[in-house]
């Protein structure tokens, strides 16, 4: 090949990369559409694509519902065959609440199929690839995968752990202050900062607070953004000697929005009867040949998560405190990311609590190491976010 022609062949390399980038980029607004609604299947989103124009999109909408490829398919605006379906993620190739998409693709004589990322799924794996090139079906592979997997990060921790990803979040002032010295905290935070907040309740499976929250602020614990329809979280609440008052928001509201109160076996049966009736699930935490007799009076936290996941098909707890239950998980090793809202305001106080507790560390050395963390603006205030490297002090 001559000068010419590989300069030739880089350019069309190079113009093919940039059409790749640009139909996936669009593939993954439309599959953020579905954060909240299709936990804990990932958020996908398809694009149809032929003669250079798009012919059809769609996104996995909600949970049990058709899957982006099928729903790009089924809005084409004209005849698929012998088009390329830009895809977020490796379609799946066996039957669940829907039939498989590879299906779907192959009857509607799909020309080129364009995945972002691969699926870690073991029901599909790399398997869905292979039934699309069997079929005759050219499959490019990795198009703007760091962005595709970043989507789905919730997706890929819960079904190659089979635990929520656990989120420690917070708020507090410049001086690391989560309340004054007399208990006052609202609000710390501007509404721009609350409205991520409520953001994140709406996109995260279940939020998790400890009986002293729920004690000293009566939270509702819901999502609420105006002008915007959003999910309810899984509410959880620790609480090892079932004191959840019947008054309390949380369980006048059970009904209605689902709630755990996770005890310790050794609670009352009689509250836990009683919280029963009033519309609660009780996550009775196992007393386990390894525990000390000393904490048979505390919910086996590990225990619960992976209740949590197994049997409630929980990806995603945002822990929000408070300061005694956010070590609880930091010490087990069992905090994956942290979000820290942080104010430009200053409480001071001796007494002021601050947002996380317990024992603590010893030395610096045995701190809990964390990521450079991301930041964002929100107002006044900032959100810092990192993933936890080292969570289980030595």
């Amino acid at each position: 090949m001559g000068e010419h022609d590989q300069a030739n062949a880089a350019d069309e390399g190079a113009q093919d990369k940039s059409e790749h980038d640009r139909y996936m980029a669009r593939a993954l607004e439309l599959a953020a559409r579905g954060a909240g609604w299709v936990n804990p299947n990932p958020m996908v989103g398809a694009v149809v694509v032929k003669d250079g124009r798009i012919i059809g999109e769609g996104w996995h909408t909600a949970y049990g519902k058709l899957h982006a490829e099928r729903e790009a398919l089924a809005h084409c605006t004209e005849d698929p065959c012998g088009a390329t379906i830009y895809v977020t993620l490796e379609p799946c190739c066996h039957w669940g609440k829907t039939p498989p998409c590879t299906e779907a693709i192959i009857e509607a004589g799909i020309a080129r199929v364009v995945v972002g990322a691969p699926d870690p799924n073991p029901l599909v794996a790399g398997k869905g690839f292979e039934v699309l090139r069997e079929a005759g079906i050219e499959v490019i592979e990795d198009v703007l995968l760091d962005e595709c997997h970043a989507i789905n990060e919730v997706f890929f921790h819960y079904i190659q752990t089979g635990f929520p990803l656990v989120i420690a979040k917070y708020a507090m002032t410049l001086d690391g202050k989560i309340a004054t010295r007399t208990g006052a905290s609202r609000w710390i935070t501007s509404e721009a900062a609350r409205a991520k907040v409520h953001e994140d309740r709406h996109r995260c499976a279940a939020i998790m607070v400890g009986i002293g929250t729920v004690l000293a602020d009566d939270p509702e614990l819901t999502s609420r953004i105006p002008n915007k329809e959003t999910k309810n979280p899984l509410r959880v609440v620790v609480d090892s000697s079932a004191r959840t008052p019947l008054t309390s928001k949380l369980v006048q509201t059970a009904r209605e929005i689902p709630t755990l109160i996770a005890v310790a076996a050794q609670a009352p049966q009689k509250h836990i009867t009683a919280l029963e009736g009033a519309g609660c699930e009780v996550f009775v935490s196992p007393m386990c040949e390894t525990m000390q007799p000393t904490e048979h009076d505390r919910v086996d936290l590990p225990a619960l998560l992976a209740y949590l996941g197994k049997e409630k098909a929980i990806d995603s707890v945002i822990v929000e405190g408070g300061a005694t239950l956010l070590w609880s998980f930091f010490s087990q090793g069992l905090v994956d990311r942290v979000q820290a809202y942080i104010a430009p305001k200053i409480f001071g106080g001796v007494g002021a609590p601050s947002p996380v507790q317990g024992l603590g560390v010893e030395t610096p050395a045995n701190a809990i190491q964390c990521s450079t963390p991301t930041i964002t603006q929100l107002g006044q205030d900032i959100l810092l976010e990192c993933e936890v490297q080292k969570c289980l002090p030595e």
